[in-house]
């Protein structure tokens, strides 16, 4: 989106103000995204009794701690928390999208789940592709889309604007 705002007055306006109103609320709301996301798969496991795969566990292992880090970090309103929260969405995210193709191609298994319930198990698909890899997925993309919005701009653009 910046690419395209250098290049269009009009959007580039529009991404600012855009930045000016989520910026200060986007650890927050990545910390709600994540929240969300782990209420949602406590649910599945303990109250719906769907059984976590091999590789469910390692996607609850990315975004698990994402709550407690995202949460301090929005309280202490640390904009450093992104080097730390971004890369573990981001492994998370790699694991959801393996997981994912998964459900539709079983043959690709590199034998990541060999004991118990298989990977390619598909508990439920929603609109013929909403599965519950596919909602972790969305939930690490998110959370990085929300992790990279900037909460302050630097200074020459405030120093371009103001002249």
């Amino acid at each position: 989106m910046s690419v395209v705002s250098r290049f269009s007055e009009p959007i580039e306006v529009s991404f600012g103000r855009l930045r000016r109103r989520l910026g200060p609320l986007a650890i927050t709301g990545a910390w709600g995204v994540a929240t969300l996301a782990m209420a949602g798969s406590l649910y599945f496991s303990e109250i719906a009794h769907y059984t976590p795969c091999t590789l469910c566990w390692y996607q609850r292992i990315a975004m698990y701690p994402l709550v407690a880090i995202l949460g301090i970090a929005a309280w202490k309103r640390d904009v450093g928390i992104r080097l730390y929260a971004i890369p573990l969405a981001a492994i998370g995210a790699g694991i959801s999208t393996y997981h994912y193709l998964l459900e539709w191609f079983p043959q690709i298994d590199a034998g990541a789940c060999t004991v118990g319930i298989p990977c390619s198990q598909v508990w439920f698909r929603e609109f013929g592709f909403v599965s519950l890899p596919f909602l972790a997925l969305t939930a690490f993309l998110l959370v990085i889309t929300l992790l990279l919005i900037p909460t302050h701009r630097p200074d020459s653009e405030e120093a371009a604007e103001e002249a």
